[in-house]
C-alpha cells in the first residue's frame, strides 16, 4: 500500500510539473507575440513609412516589403516551440531594416551567426534585441552597437549599457523573464544572464535532433 501510494503520488507531482512547464510556455508565447505587435511597434514603424513615402518612394516600398515579413513571420512561428536558426536570422535581418530606418547610423548590428545550424525558440533575438533598443541611449556620440554570435553551444547576444532613464512604470526585465522560462521548458542547459560595462544574454543552441 505504502509503494502503491508513493507511486501514485510521484505521479500526481510530474503531473503537475507539467501542466506548470506548459502554462509557462503557452504564457511566454503569448507575451513574446504581444510585445512583437504592439501599438507602439506599429505607430513607430507608420511614422517612419510616413516619412519615406514623401522622401524615398523606393525605400518605402522595401520598407512595406520588410514589415509585412516581420508580421508574416510572427504569424507563422506564433505556435512553434523552436526554428530553425536561419529562419530567425532572417527575420531579425528585417526587424533590423525597420529599426535602422528610424536609427540610421546609430544603431548598429554586428551578427555572426552562419552555418552554427541548430534551432531556437523563435522571436527571443528579436526580444533581445528591442530590449536593447527600450533600454539604452542611442545617439549620434553614443551609437548602439548589438552583436550576436556563437560561442560554443550557445548564442551570445550583448552590448554595452548605456542606460536610458526609466519613465513612469516602464517595464524592465519582462521579456527576458519570459525567455529565461521558456528555455526552462525547451532545454537542459540555463539561459546565462550577466551584466557589468556590457550586458551579456547567451542561449543554449537546441539540437535539431531534439524535436525529430
Amino acid at each position: 500500500i505504502l509503494h502503491s501510494r508513493e507511486f501514485l503520488l510521484r505521479g500526481i507531482k510530474a503531473t503537475l510539473n507539467a501542466e506548470v512547464l506548459e502554462k509557462e510556455s503557452i504564457r511566454a508565447k503569448y507575451e513574446s507575440l504581444k510585445s512583437q505587435i504592439s501599438p507602439h511597434f506599429l505607430f513607430n514603424s507608420l511614422n517612419a513609412l510616413t516619412n519615406l513615402v514623401y522622401e524615398d518612394q523606393d525605400k518605402a516600398a522595401k520598407f512595406i516589403k520588410q514589415l509585412s515579413e516581420v508580421y508574416r513571420y510572427v504569424l507563422d512561428s506564433r505556435d512553434k516551440e523552436v526554428v530553425p536558426m536561419e529562419e530567425e536570422k532572417k527575420f531579425l535581418l528585417s526587424y533590423m531594416f525597420l529599426q535602422k530606418i528610424r536609427f540610421g547610423d546609430k544603431l548598429r548590428l554586428d551578427l555572426n551567426v552562419a552555418g552554427s545550424g541548430g534551432l531556437v525558440a523563435p522571436l527571443v533575438l528579436q526580444m533581445l534585441v528591442e530590449n536593447a533598443i527600450k533600454h539604452n541611449v542611442i545617439s549620434e556620440e553614443h551609437p548602439l552597437t548589438i552583436r550576436i554570435y556563437v560561442e560554443e553551444a550557445f548564442i551570445v547576444v550583448e552590448n554595452e549599457i548605456r542606460k536610458k532613464p526609466v519613465i513612469g512604470n516602464e517595464s524592465q526585465g519582462i521579456g527576458l523573464d519570459n525567455i529565461i522560462h521558456r528555455y526552462e521548458y525547451l532545454s537542459d542547459r540555463k539561459v546565462e544572464v550577466t551584466a557589468g560595462n556590457t550586458f551579456r544574454v547567451k542561449l543554449p543552441v537546441i539540437p535539431d535532433y531534439q524535436t525529430r
